[in-house]
């Protein structure tokens, strides 16, 4: 049940989260593209509006980003949810399999290894669409064409970056839409160090009760002591990972505006 479940959540990931925005936030974007030119358009117009109100069309497409990714998250979320029990009934079914020939103890332990690899596919997924839900304007700014901008995307686009490089010493006031911006990047950064910071706290306290798993369990039980052994290390390698990705993201939400410029100038 919970591989059919498992199976089923991956297209739903791919396919359910456009059609569905579309149905919350009144209105759809057929493809990319469509998603592509109704942002640089709208983008335009805010800019030129001199206002930190979202126009109507940038308010639209922004909207149908923050739906889409609350149904990612939801459904990364589920899938995660889906992965960790099987990964650990198939860990504990592999400790307990004993009577097993090698090979089924093989196909579980491979098992085991996939469901776990994509458990934490999962968890980042879970991660970065929580962040473009919480920032949905900065998300948004990826899809903007910055190498190959033209017309009024253009002027628009260099416009921002003298803007921002004169951030926050401008001589003169500083356009409402450069403050909502440099205050959106910050919050952008910032979920994603508190979210790395709790996830690197329970990697930590993973690595700590598997070392004391396998330091309790008898030599004699080899099998035991590989796998805690194994998930004690992966666990530690992998907060150490995700503590650099927390710091990291933490001292751009400090100082968003410097990070802000190399994105526009293409340095995403």
């Amino acid at each position: 049940m919970l591989v059919a479940l498992a199976v089923a959540l991956v297209p739903a990931f791919i396919v359910a989260p456009g059609p569905w925005a579309a149905s919350m936030s009144g209105g759809g974007f057929g493809d990319q593209r469509v998603l592509v030119d109704g942002l640089s358009t709208s983008f335009v117009d805010y800019w030129s509006s001199g206002d930190r109100n979202f126009p109507p069309g940038l308010e639209r497409v922004v909207d149908y980003w923050l739906q889409f990714h609350v149904v990612k998250a939801v459904i990364a979320a589920t899938l995660l949810t889906v992965l960790t029990t099987l990964g650990v009934l198939l860990w504990k079914a592999f400790l307990r399999a004993g009577g097993i020939r090698a090979g089924g103890r093989a196909a579980l332990a491979s098992a085991g290894v996939v469901v776990t690899a994509l458990a934490l596919f999962s968890l980042t997924a879970v991660m970065a669409n929580i962040q473009g839900a919480t920032a949905p304007f900065s998300s948004l700014l990826s899809m903007l064409p910055m190498h190959a901008p033209h017309g009024e995307l253009a002027d628009t686009l260099d416009q921002v970056r003298r803007r921002l490089a004169d951030y926050p010493n401008s001589g003169d006031r500083t356009p409402p839409a450069v403050e909502v911006m440099v205050s959106d990047f910050s919050r952008y950064h910032a979920v994603i160090a508190v979210a790395a910071t709790m996830v690197a706290a329970v990697l930590l306290g993973m690595s700590v009760v598997s070392w004391r798993r396998f330091a309790s369990t008898a030599a004699s039980d080899r099998r035991t002591r590989r796998v805690f052994r194994l998930f004690g290390l992966l666990s530690a390698l992998l907060a150490s990972a995700v503590i650099v990705v927390a710091v990291a993201n933490l001292t751009t939400a400090a100082d968003p505006a410097p990070a802000l410029l190399a994105f526009f100038h293409g340095g995403w």
